[in-house]
């Protein structure tokens, strides 16, 4: 089956992303696979390497689970195409677990700037490393200025 990957983080770039992939994966008949991916936090240390800061790694996977909730509530207002996307919420560099969920998609989508990145950048470091590193056809959702 085709699936479009979707790379969610919770900004506004990310909601309209899925939302583009949602209309699309219709034109396609493919499936959504939205991803939000989590990192275990860490903090600078005494100068000899980082240490960890403590969080609960099952908080961690909850929260990265509520954001993708409600991204996917806010991108597509049908319950019963809502039910349609595919979630998956994976511990990891979102970069890294984007470009490996694309290997065998059709389409991996972003937005152009998400939760991690500061005002002016014309494209986010996480849209920027799957352009250049992904395994299928990316696309990038700008923002529009609304």
């Amino acid at each position: 089956m085709k699936r479009i990957v979707v790379g969610i983080d919770g900004s506004d770039e990310s909601i309209k992303a899925l939302r583009w992939a949602i209309d699309e994966a219709q034109l396609r008949a493919a499936t959504v696979e939205a991803l939000c991916a989590w990192t275990y936090p860490y903090a600078a240390g005494d100068g000899f390497g980082t240490m960890a800061v403590a969080f609960d790694p099952k908080d961690l996977a909850a929260g990265a689970a509520s954001t993708l909730e409600t991204a996917i509530a806010a991108a597509c207002p049908d319950p019963a195409l809502r039910a349609t996307i595919e979630r998956r919420i994976v511990e990891d560099r979102p970069a890294h677990a984007l470009i490996t969920e694309s290997d065998g998609a059709e389409l991996l989508v972003v937005g152009s700037r998400g939760h991690g990145s500061f005002a002016g950048l014309l494209l986010g470091s996480v849209s920027l490393h799957v352009v250049t590193h992904c395994k299928c056809p990316v696309v990038v959702i700008r923002s529009t200025g609304e």
